[in-house]
């Protein structure tokens, strides 16, 4: 039951849906969803912290950045189903260059990092 409300209240934010769907079939630095949220890195650390605190994201530590992916291969049956069900509803709204009606940077598409120092 925690798990399912813990899900619940990581999908209840439009940014966290957009960050979830930007991270479908990719692998992306915290500087670009930054970027692609338009919001304050502390704002987006916490986004994120919610929605991997809800075993939605997995994160890797490269030198000082950190990197999300969703966990398709980690995740328990509910997270599974929820994740199944966000790529199946929100991929049909999302094109190649387009996510929730938000153009996504060149730099994303192109899986290079905002930052240089990346």
């Amino acid at each position: 039951m925690k798990d399912i409300i813990a899900i619940a209240k990581a999908l209840s934010d439009e940014n966290r849906v957009k960050a979830l769907a930007l991270l479908c079939n990719r692998e992306i630095c915290v500087c670009q969803i930054v970027a692609f949220l338009k919001l304050a890195p502390s704002t987006v650390s916490k986004h994120m912290s919610i929605l991997k605190a809800a075993g939605l994201v997995i994160s890797r530590k490269d030198e000082r950045w950190q990197y999300y992916r969703l966990a398709k291969k980690d995740a328990g049956p509910a997270v599974a189903d929820i994740l199944n069900w966000l790529i199946r509803h929100l991929g049909k709204k999302n094109g190649k260059t387009v996510c929730c009606g938000i153009p996504i940077p060149k730099s994303i598409l192109e899986k290079k990092c905002l930052n240089n120092k990346c």
